[in-house]
């Protein structure tokens, strides 16, 4: 049923955060991602993730709404080697990483405003 509506391929998704400027030099610091455009007159920015056709929107409010919602889960190949990365760069994580054996790993971390993001390593052997 939901292949009838021409999917693409991509995916945006949108988040809010209290300074574009500080958000952006977040994402592209901490998590390679790239500055696709940025429109100062709306507060929006579009920032291209390391993974093929998965953006992110920022969207800048005046008090930004970080609580519920959809998590952003990438993932990674060795979940050590990137949160090591991501805690020498002052990324907050939520508690250890988690591993279901023969499963996946994971790892809750959060951005400047404390949107929620998570790493995974798949182990089932599907990924």
């Amino acid at each position: 049923m939901g292949g009838s509506l021409g999917y693409d391929g991509g995916l945006t998704c949108s988040m809010q955060c209290g300074d574009l400027d500080k958000a952006i030099a977040w994402y592209t610091d901490r998590l390679g991602f790239e500055l696709v455009y940025r429109m100062d007159d709306m507060g929006w920015c579009e920032m291209k993730s390391p993974v093929e056709r998965v953006n992110v929107g920022l969207s800048q409010v005046e008090k930004p709404e970080v609580k519920g919602g959809a998590t952003l889960t990438f993932g990674v190949k060795d979940i050590a080697k990137a949160r090591k990365q991501l805690e020498s760069q002052d990324v907050r994580f939520d508690g250890d990483t988690m591993t279901i054996p023969d499963m996946v790993s994971l790892a809750t971390f959060f951005d400047a405003d404390g949107n929620k993001l998570m790493l995974y390593q798949d182990h089932s052997g599907q990924g």
